[in-house]
C-alpha cells in the first residue's frame, strides 16, 4: 500500500463568493459551506483513513469536522497549511488592488513566485512552509490515506510543487474550487496526480454555486 494524499479545499465561504482577498482573515463557511463539508464526509466516510490534517483556521476546521466525527480521527492543526497572507490587500476586491497597488499588483500576477501582495507572502514562500507538512507526513505515515483541508492558493502550491510545474504559473494552471479535493498518490517514482479539482461528491445546487 502506498502513501495517498487528499487535497480538500475548504468550503464557500462569504469571500469565495465575492471573490474578495481572504489569506488571515477568518470567515465562518456559508451554509452552503457546511452542506459541502457534510457531503464531503458523507462520500468518503467508507474510504479507510489514516489522519487528518488540517490548517488551523474556522473555514477548514468545520471543513475537515464532518469527516473526523464520522471516522473518530482528531484533526492534526499545522500552521504550514494556512492559506496565502495577502498583507495590506486582506479584505479588498480585486478592483480596489489594482487601483491602490496598481505596481505590486502587476509584478504579482506576472511572476507571483517571487513577487507578494503588498506586505504578504510569496508562492515560494508559501512551499516552503507546507512542504514541511507533507514531509512530516510522509515520515509519519509511509502509507494510507491522509486528508489534508487547506486553501485555493496553498493547494495550488502544493501540487505545483510536487508535479515539478513552475510555482509562478500555480494560478495558470491548477485550479481548485471551494469543496474540490484533489488526489496525489506517492509511487515509485514520486508523486502522482490521480484526481483534480473534483466536487462530483455533492449535488448539482452546490457544485453550480456562482464565484466560488
Amino acid at each position: 500500500m502506498s502513501l495517498t494524499l487528499y487535497f480538500l479545499r475548504h468550503g464557500e465561504t462569504l469571500y469565495s463568493q465575492s471573490g474578495g482577498y481572504c489569506g488571515e482573515l477568518d470567515p465562518e463557511l456559508t451554509p452552503e459551506g457546511m452542506e459541502m463539508a457534510q457531503a464531503f464526509a458523507k462520500a468518503y466516510q467508507s474510504t479507510p483513513w489514516t489522519a487528518i490534517y488540517a490548517s488551523p483556521m474556522k473555514r477548514t476546521i468545520a471543513t475537515a469536522k464532518p469527516l473526523g466525527d464520522a471516522v473518530g480521527l482528531e484533526i492534526q492543526l499545522r500552521d504550514g497549511l494556512k492559506e496565502i497572507r495577502y498583507g495590506q490587500w486582506e479584505g479588498k476586491t480585486t478592483e480596489f488592488v489594482k487601483q491602490n497597488y496598481a505596481e505590486d499588483y502587476v509584478c504579482w500576477l506576472t511572476e507571483p513566485a517571487w513577487n507578494a501582495p503588498t506586505g504578504g507572502e510569496t508562492a515560494v514562500e508559501i512551499a516552503s512552509r507546507a512542504s514541511l507538512v507533507v514531509a512530516e507526513i510522509q515520515e509519519k505515515y509511509p502509507t494510507g490515506n491522509i486528508l489534508v483541508v487547506s486553501h485555493k492558493a496553498t493547494i495550488r502550491i502544493i501540487l505545483c510543487s510536487l508535479l515539478g510545474i513552475d510555482l509562478g504559473r500555480y494560478r495558470d494552471r491548477i485550479n481548485a474550487l471551494a469543496g474540490s479535493v484533489s488526489i496525489i498518490k506517492f509511487e515509485v517514482y514520486g508523486p502522482l496526480l490521480e484526481v483534480l479539482g473534483d466536487r462530483s461528491y455533492m449535488g448539482e445546487d452546490l457544485r453550480s454555486r456562482p464565484g466560488t
